[in-house]
């Protein structure tokens, strides 16, 4: 496929995720940040497929390439969902009720 298809499609989508985004009430946040962080888990996969895949390439002159730029992706998307999950705990123990001191 043309580079320059997959960079436009690439504008595209992300000016109309960042409208999307915009516009969710703040109460709906927490859900869609745990999607996203699902997502993110989906990214993982697929790197260790494509570092899994580069083993197996014929030619040896894409095979290092492949196995950093793999390796990029699991780390940036590991980071993305550890920070993703930390941010929705905090975020979920706003909610919580505090305890009473029961008076004696």
């Amino acid at each position: 496929m043309n580079p320059i298809i997959l960079v436009v499609i690439f504008i595209v989508t992300s000016i109309v995720g960042y409208l999307i985004i915009k516009n969710v009430p703040s109460l709906l946040h927490t859900p869609l940040m745990s999607g996203m962080n699902a997502l993110s888990g989906v990214t993982i996969l697929g790197a260790i497929a494509v570092v899994g895949l580069t083993f197996f390439a014929q030619s040896n002159e894409h095979l290092i390439l492949g196995q950093i730029i793999g390796g990029i992706a699991i780390i940036a998307a590991t980071v993305n969902v550890v920070g993703g999950f930390g941010i929705t705990h905090r975020m979920l123990k706003m909610f919580v009720k505090k305890k009473k001191k029961s008076e004696s």
